[in-house]
């Protein structure tokens, strides 16, 4: 790196910044601190980077159907809709490329959204995850440096791979997610062919308020199939809507898209103990450790009638929760909490709620009021304040959270474990040798054209690291060696 002295990061009103990488918590295993002004100042302005289109998750598609549950999972939930095998909720799903504009291919290597809007008793419950089970970073507070480099670089206005493996090779905790997507299942063959993983861990509370840590995986009953690189690259340029027209088609000619949900579960105490945090979303769980349990099948069989109207108006948020279902510490989410509904009340209106696609079934009583685009009578002459003796709606105190525990400082705390290579390694020797020769040719092609040699060399050790034969495969096919340094 230069030598030369750099300029000192501030906030937007000149404050110096003195940790853009761990945003504030109460301690390594607390929620993230509402007082961590630079975090909420980043992520607020990066909401309102772009009109009117998505920030990220720009070009997607969509469809409504059901979920019903075929296992009981009432000892690990008091979530209603989950109360009753057999019980059927309605639903509405959008599946998304993330880094590409509205008119964006959808046959690009980019991992695909799988945001789901359940419609319950309890008001909306919303699973905003991706077809992969871990994610690049694991705090908010660097989404929005990431979601940089995969735009457009401010100069030029065209994709960089600089800008991206020069983040990527300082960010070593990108490795698995990088790992997973250059491989084949990098490039669906359609949304209907790819698996959906909430990806980050959440608390499940039963009705004796005993609390389990969970994570969701929605296997397709079509199977999972990829596309070579070559094929997705010849899509693009002839049906830019590939995956969107398979989708309306499929559902159109009555061949319903299915998945089946499991999770994951973890007792609450595990987490104390557990080989790694539980809460790394960088991180997968061993399905040794914690097997499987089938929990229901989503099947998808109406089309929308009108895609502004149901698809680019849908607003789904991670905070949006039934009771039942809870947060995790996992410091990516905690800044989704926030970060989600915020792009709402920008992009759509502080209102959101009353589109028709966001508008839960069950009754909704509360004291907000007024706003651009209030379309619902406002509540008329009730009463917009609480307390109150004029008979408004009061809590519910049997759905507050579950109580748990938070201990240490409050500081901008990295995670305990700075291993980002055992998994990533595991991962890449899981593969057969067909599958390692595409993941290498896709590595060594993205990065072949990035112009400093020690951005490469910085990600050919992280590749090493995680599995000597890899690094050296990838460093052969960039016409390097290795740094003597981390052999």
């Amino acid at each position: 790196m230069s030598n030369e002295k750099r300029k000192t990061l501030t906030t937007a009103s000149g404050a110096p910044v003195g940790d853009n990488q761990n945003s504030i918590t109460a301690g390594h295993r607390g929620p993230t601190l509402i007082q961590d002004f630079h975090l909420l100042e980043k992520l607020a302005h990066f909401n309102r980077e772009r009109i009117p289109e998505r920030v990220v998750h720009a070009k997607g598609a969509g469809a409504h159907g059901y979920f019903e549950v075929t296992n009981d999972v009432s000892k690990y939930t008091k979530a209603s809709f989950l109360n009753e095998v057999g019980k059927r909720t309605p639903m509405f799903i959008r599946f998304s490329t993330v880094a590409g504009e509205q008119g964006s291919a959808d046959t690009v290597r980019d991992p695909r959204g799988f945001a789901i809007k359940f419609y319950t008793e309890d008001g909306n419950y919303d699973l905003v995850g991706n077809n992969t089970p871990i994610f690049f970073i694991r705090d908010a507070i660097k989404f929005p440096d990431f979601i940089h480099t995969q735009k457009r670089d401010p100069k030029t206005h065209l994709k960089d791979p600089n800008m991206v493996w020069d983040f990527w090779s300082q960010s070593p905790e990108s490795l698995h997610q990088i790992t997973y997507l250059h491989g084949d299942r990098g490039i669906p063959a359609t949304f209907r062919h790819m698996n959906g993983y909430g990806s980050h861990t959440f608390k499940w509370v039963n009705d004796q308020e005993e609390a389990f840590w969970v994570k969701y995986h929605f296997i397709s009953e079509q199977g999972v199939k990829g596309l070579d690189e070559d094929l997705a690259t010849k899509i693009a340029g002839e049906n830019p809507d590939y995956h969107t027209e398979d989708l309306f088609n499929s559902i159109d000619k009555e061949d319903f898209p299915a998945w089946k949900l499991y999770v994951q579960v973890m007792p609450y105490e595990d987490a104390k103990t557990y080989r790694f945090d539980p809460f790394d979303v960088t991180k997968v769980w061993s399905q040794n450790d914690y097997p499987r349990i089938e929990v229901g099948r989503m099947v998808l069989n109406r089309n929308p009638e009108n895609y502004f109207a149901e698809v680019e108006q849908a607003a789904f948020s991670p905070g949006q929760f039934v009771p039942g279902i809870e947060a995790s510490p996992d410091k990516m989410l905690q800044g989704r909490l926030f970060g989600y509904s915020d792009a709402h009340r920008y992009r759509l209106g502080t209102n959101h709620h009353q589109i028709p696609v966001n508008r839960p079934v069950n009754e909704v009583n509360n004291y907000q009021r007024d706003g651009s685009m209030r379309v619902d009578g406002n509540a008329g002459g009730s009463p917009n304040y609480e307390p109150n003796t004029l008979n408004g709606p009061m809590e519910d105190h049997s759905t507050k959270i579950d109580p748990f525990e938070v201990y240490g400082e409050a500081d901008s705390v990295p995670y305990d474990s700075g291993d980002h290579f055992t998994q990533a390694g595991d991962l890449y020797r899981l593969m057969s040798s067909d599958e390692k020769e595409r993941l290498i040719e896709a590595f060594v092609g993205h990065l072949k054209p990035v112009e400093k040699d020690e951005i490469k060399l910085l990600q050919i050790e992280h590749f090493y690291k995680a599995d000597p034969e890899w690094g050296e495969r990838i460093a052969k096919g960039l016409g390097l060696a290795v740094p003597e340094s981390v052999k």
